[in-house]
């Protein structure tokens, strides 16, 4: 099954988003490994988890007048979706389907990572009033600091 490992790459600059997304992918990655007779128990667990994590991050954004919060809350609300629509079978034991979506998982957190996340480390880390920018600049100058992390 894939998964996604802690890497540099993944960094955005914000300890505490760093650190929230790094305990992430470690769930992730030990959901992966779980045994069948835990994973549903498991994958409840992260699932709960995702949902007081996004909800925290979405207050943060509010409190910052985020303009990108509408996306962000988006993607945060589709992902959910996803989980939660699944999360029957897999509590029924459909532990196949359990790993096929926490595969999924990883692959959606990956692009959220590297578009919306480092649009809001852009913002936090900028110190600028965020309510200034259009959002579509603000995420492009994200993405475009994010390129050149990885490359420089």
């Amino acid at each position: 099954m894939e998964t996604i490992e802690w890497t540099a790459e993944l960094v955005l600059g914000i300890p505490d988003m760093d650190d929230a997304h790094h305990a992430f992918v470690e769930r992730m990655a030990a959901l992966a490994k779980a045994p069948a007779a835990r994973f549903g128990d498991d994958f409840q667990s992260l699932v709960a988890e995702l949902e007081r994590d996004f909800k925290a991050e979405e207050d943060s954004m509010e409190a910052i007048d985020f303009p990108l919060l509408g996306a962000h809350r988006e993607q945060h609300g589709r992902a959910l979706a996803g989980l939660h629509h699944v999360m029957p079978q897999v509590l029924g034991g459909d532990v196949r389907t359990g790993r096929e979506t926490v595969a999924l998982l990883a692959q959606w957190f990956a692009f959220h990572l590297t578009t919306m996340d480092a649009a809001l480390a852009y913002a936090i880390g900028s110190g600028q009033a965020v309510e200034a920018r259009p959002a579509e600049s603000l995420l492009r100058q994200a993405t475009a600091s994010a390129r050149a992390r990885r490359t420089g």
